[in-house]
């Protein structure tokens, strides 16, 4: 990347200190060479995936079709399950591969690619750890990220994913205290990790709460309720609730707890903003961009999001630290009207994990399919 080709937004969001990544990956964009460029000419420095991208990239054009074709001449009654992991896990070492220079020369901090556990076994934390190892060892990448979500099994899976000195991208965080707990799972990894000798340098983490979701389940409740202060509160509630997080965030950091793995040379689990991209028309394209920009963070980013804040994105300065007292404000204002906003992230961790089930089930009929025709 070089001054010359990345566009002076980008820059300046990479300026302040965000890391930008890309909320997608497919075996087109590898092949054409658009992940390349998206990296080259828009400062993208990792990569994150989830089953809904890979259900996508698999039902759209004929990229996987070879690849289809070779699994399903390996014998009647492949394993659908193996041909999918099989798939996405070569699509991730692709793209690893590719961002390798990034992560050299980021010490590892970026150049990361972020491959997610079966989402059906979300609340089951034996099984997840077992497929996290798996996931680890195919890719067989140092670049690479296993996702898990952040349910309440998930922290133990976390945890002992995190001690084997497996790199873990914690996914569908949507509340404060989720997030503070998965903080500790962290720290509780990284100390065994620690205490088996495991050198924890190489061990990196990101926490990935979601933000836009929230906006729309809140804006839902404001808009039924329907007074002018409940309709004047609209599209506040994520940005508020994700700078709450940051606090939170900034906390765990100055802990004796986490100074001590500091020391052992552990890096920190970075905030890392997840779904950026705006769904209500009304707001600004860039509001999940420019309204939490602070130096440490990740900021993933679908493309067309990315390119939107390429052409027209606005960096004011640090959006995020010293916001701790306004958004709470904003968020004890939204509850005194009656809405809960525990009772929308519970609904969203459950609805999350479901519609990753759905994508993941989608995800295997498309393959099943298409060994079926490649075979026939």
């Amino acid at each position: 990347m070089t001054q010359s080709t990345v566009p002076a937004p980008i820059t300046d969001l990479t300026g302040a200190g965000v890391s930008i990544w890309l909320d997608d990956l497919s075996r087109e964009r590898l092949r054409s060479g658009n992940l390349a460029a998206l990296v080259a000419e828009r400062g993208v420095v990792g990569v994150t995936t989830n089953p809904t991208i890979f259900a996508k990239a698999l039902s759209s054009g004929d990229a996987y079709d070879a690849q289809l074709a070779e699994l399903a001449g390996a014998g009647a009654g492949v394993d659908v399950d193996a041909a999918v992991e099989t798939i996405t896990t070569d699509d991730v070492r692709a793209a690893a591969d590719l961002l390798r220079p990034v992560y050299d020369a980021t010490d590892g901090v970026d150049g990361r690619v972020s491959i997610e556990v079966d989402p059906r076994l979300a609340y089951d934390a034996d099984k997840t750890v077992v497929v996290a190892e798996r996931l680890w060892r195919t890719v067989d990448r140092p670049n690479v990220f296993i996702k898990i979500p952040a349910t309440v099994p998930g922290l133990d899976a976390i945890s002992r994913t995190l001690a084997q000195g497996i790199s873990v991208n914690v996914t569908l965080i949507f509340s404060i205290e989720r997030y503070r707990s998965v903080m500790e799972a962290f720290a509780i990894g990284l100390e065994q990790a620690r205490a088996d000798g495991i050198d924890l340098a190489p061990i990196g983490s990101v926490a990935s709460f979601f933000v836009s979701r929230v906006d729309s389940s809140v804006d839902a409740a404001l808009e039924k309720i329907g007074t002018p202060e409940a309709l004047d509160l609209r599209g506040q509630a994520a940005v508020a609730n994700a700078r709450l997080a940051f606090e939170a965030y900034e906390q765990f950091v100055g802990t004796d707890q986490w100074r001590s793995l500091a020391a052992s040379g552990a890096h920190p689990q970075r905030p890392l903003w997840a779904s950026t991209g705006v769904k209500n028309p009304e707001y600004s394209d860039t509001l999940y961009v420019s309204e939490l920009v602070t130096d440490g963070v990740v900021n993933t980013m679908p493309e067309p999001t990315l390119q939107a804040f390429a052409d027209h994105g606005v960096v004011p300065g640090d959006t995020v630290r010293g916001t701790a007292g306004a958004a709470r404000r904003t968020i004890e204002t939204i509850e005194s009207l009656g809405v809960s906003l525990a009772e929308v992230t519970d609904h969203l961790e459950t609805d999350g994990v479901r519609k990753f089930e759905d994508s993941w089930t989608e995800l295997l009929d498309t393959a099943s399919a298409g060994l079926k025709a490649q075979s026939a």
